[in-house]
């Protein structure tokens, strides 16, 4: 087998189990070293460390499957990890109100590069790099040996594929194409799932817990949702009885689906706005016309890509959460979200202290959110903590600081 060896020194990370190897912890190769092959991993004294696949063209050159020297990377090996991680969502699987959900969460199920997610009768599948890409193939039919579902879609256009050195894939991997709409149920909710041209695999399922969450704070309360896509906080709000939603998103179409999700779980609320345009610029036309709101709800895209834009990035939360912040009623709620994973959690909360500073606000945390169980963390690897978030509420200070004169 090829051999990667790496470098004095650059074994601590591998020996506590983090699954990523950078190219620049690598001291020599050695063998064919095709790209996407799996290799042994070793350190500089020649100890067995892991086994993994390799990729020269990505910065991060190996990424780990097992750390036992004893395992091989066989169909064998692929249907025992899926087989751990689907019965890892055995919970959800029984659940008759919800149907959609994440079955494989890349490295903390032990398959870096791989996501499926379950959309109802239907698989979606994101290969992500090249080890990956090399055994689709064998994936794809073990995932439709064990599930049985209608069919299997692949939706690999995610951009950090071009870092592996591939290009975007969508299309059918086995059984039928899937319809345009996928009509799924969240919570007992129903929502279209647009699993072949919509965000992410199709819907936000990472927020399932979230919404609900959020959701039980606007009872008889003035909502905005913004960055509202296809409206999942919104139906969830109105279940709960939200006297008005106002949802806002850039996307005319994203808006009109929130709209048919809306009629789907009947709700005709023609109290209710859809505004589009640019968050940054509404929100700001929103304060300077004075309207306020009990609730506010900030879940943004990705902002930060690459670790040169995390500056970039939390100057943009900062902005965001300010205008969020000033919108809201006296001692109304900022539900603040982040899927930003180069964004800490630890620094998300520091923006939102800067935010609160430049609005002139008081803000206490009344929750701490995250992503769902079916996208897990693995301690090894705090890169899966990508989505955190804030349930804040928001007052104007009590008094004036002694800057301004006052003692």
């Amino acid at each position: 087998m090829d051999v990667i060896r790496l470098k004095p020194g650059k074994d601590k990370a591998i020996r506590n189990r983090h699954p990523w190897i950078f190219s620049g912890a690598i001291a020599k190769a050695e063998g064919r070293l095709d790209p996407g092959a799996i290799v042994e991993v070793r350190a500089s004294s020649g100890e067995f460390l892991a086994r993994g696949y390799y990729n020269p063209r990505s910065q991060i050159a190996v990424r780990v499957l097992a750390w036992e020297p004893s395992v091989e990377i066989t169909p064998a090996f692929w249907q025992s990890r899926l087989q751990a991680a689907i019965a890892r969502r055995q919970a959800f699987a029984e659940n008759p109100k919800t149907n959609a959900y994440r079955l494989v969460h890349a490295e903390a199920d032990g398959l870096p590069g791989l996501i499926v997610d379950r959309y109802d009768e239907w698989l979606v599948l994101q290969s992500l790099t090249l080890g990956i890409e090399v055994s689709k193939p064998v994936i794809s039919d073990i995932l439709a040996d064990l599930l049985k579902p209608r069919g299997i879609y692949e939706r690999s256009d995610a951009n950090v594929r071009a870092h592996e050195g591939l290009e975007p894939m969508t299309g059918v991997l086995a059984g039928a194409a899937p319809p345009k709409s996928v009509v799924i149920q969240e919570n007992g909710l129903r929502f279209h799932a647009d699993i072949l041209r919509g965000h992410k695999t199709g819907f936000y399922l990472d927020q399932r817990d979230n919404r609900r969450r959020v959701a039980n704070y606007c009872r008889g309360k003035d909502v905005l949702n913004a960055f509202s896509y296809t409206g999942g906080f919104a139906v969830y709000a109105a279940a709960q009885g939200a006297s008005r939603i106002v949802n806002l998103d850039s996307s005319a179409e994203a808006l009109q689906a929130a709209a048919e999700n809306m009629r789907l779980n009947g709700f005709n609320r023609e109290e209710d706005e859809y505004v589009e345009g640019n968050a940054f610029q509404v929100l700001r036309r929103f304060r300077d016309q004075g309207r306020e709101f009990d609730v506010v709800i900030l879940d943004p895209p990705k902002f930060a890509f690459s670790r040169a834009q995390v500056r970039s990035a939390t100057r943009g939360y900062k902005d965001i959460n300010m205008l969020g912040m000033r919108l809201l009623r006296p001692g109304g709620l900022l539900c603040t979200f982040s899927c930003s994973g180069l964004v800490s959690r630890d620094l998300f909360q520091k923006v939102l202290f800067g935010a609160s500073v430049d609005a002139g606000r008081q803000v206490r945390i009344v929750e701490s959110l995250g992503q769902g169980a079916d996208h897990p963390i693995l301690l090894t690897f705090p890169e899966s903590a990508y989505l955190k978030g804030f349930i804040c509420q928001v007052e104007k200070y009590a008094y004036t600081c002694a800057a301004e004169g006052n003692p």
